[in-house]
């Protein structure tokens, strides 16, 4: 697939300009997971080449912080026009690796170009403070500058925006980095490479490293030149990085794993309320940190909005994501299937009931039904565990109180969903509720202009609106003194 034309497809790290190979010369293995069949290699690459990565870095920092907000805007602004003229190119590349539909692809794609283009314009905003002084002959200034060195850690369900995201404030704010994108998915993050260098932004300043994640995170997190860590995954890795972090104390933001709960009460709009449970949980087939994980339906209207998700459910085009009307593509490895299927299994032990699907798809590989279980309860697995698959738990609730309990029985706090007409229900519920990403009566919310970040142990930080740039930047207090006055 490497010959099909597609110049995004690059197999190599990029580090100061150049691209190259592993020192060892050994390569990893990409797989389609569509279709099982290998796209291309990319270098095993371990603790020499990402340490050189970061002294490229380091570097170029020393130039790469001297140019103005309005050069680094500009160059930015070039970067976000080639990803949208590209955007079908690197949606197919997307699709290839991850398994999503085109049409999601291309929606991914079009938010990174999205991230790219705030962050040009959020680099001529990093405002600083004159702040009114205690001595008359004093004045006292903060201001804001770049950390330095920024190491990024992606993972493989948005391997394009979720660079977008880490990529876009580290540029716009006068820093450099190396990513490591996951291994499963990297050509979505090489390309970003190949862009940058079409865009204009010096050697060094954006570097690209694949292979070992333990060698290459090991050596980020030991190396005292890297001197912030964004890092989006799982919240148990996100723990060990914290750790190794340490050492140097490095700024760290962390966008971490999730147990979305969605919530329908008896006085929602039922047929959005079931348009919104389909956007929210079955987008990326389940694979996103802010799908639904558990759906809390009242009493009432519980078996109206099993039968009304349900036919939703069935009416999803399971299929290779290259294909037209395509809704939902393979998950991304048999790991992923045998994790579904454990669940299901726990669930029905426990008394759930199976309603659609339940069981791998007649398409064969790792392409999973859509699935449906009705009566779930707090003592299974899915309660506490992130499903990341195409699962669907409903459960029974009777009170307000109650629900907004049973949402926050977990450590995590990233995203949650509740539906309502009651406007005073509307304000009680999203004050009660612990997480940081809220929506009302909407279930697809994340947008470039508003911090995307959780609560507890789904995070640190905040990705995306003004707040997104903080984290890539030092704060400075200078007192100037002895000005005679």
């Amino acid at each position: 697939m490497a010959e099909n034309g597609n110049r995004f497809i690059k197999q190599a790290n990029l580090i100061d300009g150049q691209w190259l190979a592993a020192d060892s010369g050994a390569t990893i293995d990409v797989i389609n997971p569509a279709s099982n069949k290998i796209i291309g290699t990319i270098p095993k690459s371990g603790k020499a080449e990402t340490a050189r990565a970061i002294d490229a870095a380091a570097a170029a920092f020393k130039s790469w912080r001297k140019t103005t907000a309005n050069e680094r805007a500009q160059k930015m602004r070039k970067l976000h026009d080639l990803i949208l003229a590209n955007q079908d190119a690197l949606a197919e590349v997307l699709t290839m690796e991850q398994g999503k539909s085109l049409a999601e692809s291309k929606g991914e794609v079009a938010s990174s170009a999205a991230y790219i283009l705030w962050y040009a314009e959020e680099a001529r905003r990093m405002y600083g403070d004159i702040v009114p002084s205690p001595w008359a002959d004093r004045r006292i200034m903060v201001t804001k500058e770049p950390v330095g060195v920024v190491a990024a850690i992606t993972p493989w369900n948005f391997p394009s925006s979720m660079l977008a995201r880490k990529i876009g404030p580290a540029l716009a704010s006068g820093c450099t980095i190396v990513v490591k994108p996951a291994t499963q998915t990297p050509y979505s993050g090489l390309a970003w490479g190949l862009l940058c260098e079409e865009a204009g932004i010096p050697a060094g300043v954006v570097n690209i490293v694949t292979g070992s994640a333990s060698e290459i995170g090991g050596e980020i997190t030991r190396n005292a030149l890297v001197r912030k860590l964004t890092f989006t995954g799982s919240t148990e890795i996100g723990k060990l990085l914290m750790k190794q972090t340490a050492g140097t104390v490095k700024k760290v933001s962390m966008e971490l794993g999730g147990n979305a709960p969605f919530i329908v009460f008896d006085d929602a709009d039922l047929d959005r309320a079931v348009a919104g449970a389909i956007a929210a949980k079955f987008r990326n087939s389940g694979q996103t940190c802010v799908c639904t994980n558990r759906f809390f339906v009242q009493s009432k209207i519980y078996n109206r909005f099993i039968e009304k998700f349900t036919e939703a459910v069935e009416q999803l085009k399971v299929g290779n994501g290259l294909e037209d009307g395509t809704q939902q593509g393979p998950l991304i490895d048999m790991k992923a299937v045998e994790k579904v299927e454990e669940f299901i299994a726990d669930a029905e032990k426990k008394g759930g009931r199976i309603v659609t699907g339940g069981k791998r798809h007649a398409l064969g590989g790792s392409y999973f039904e859509p699935t449906v279980i009705a009566d779930a309860k707090p003592r299974m697995r899915f309660t506490k565990e992130e499903i990341f698959g195409p699962v669907a738990p409903v459960y029974k609730f009777r009170s307000e109180d109650e629900v907004i309990e049973l949402a926050n029985n977990t450590e995590y706090g990233l995203a949650c969903y509740f539906y309502t007409q009651d406007l005073g229900r509307a304000f009680r519920v999203m004050e009660g509720l612990k997480y940081g990403l809220v929506g009302v009566n909407e279930g697809l919310i994340s947008t470039v202009e508003a911090p995307f970040g959780g609560m507890k142990e789904s995070g640190l930080g905040k990705e995306g609106g003004h707040q997104g740039i903080e984290d890539y930047l030092d704060t400075k207090y200078v007192c100037l003194g002895g000005l005679g006055l």
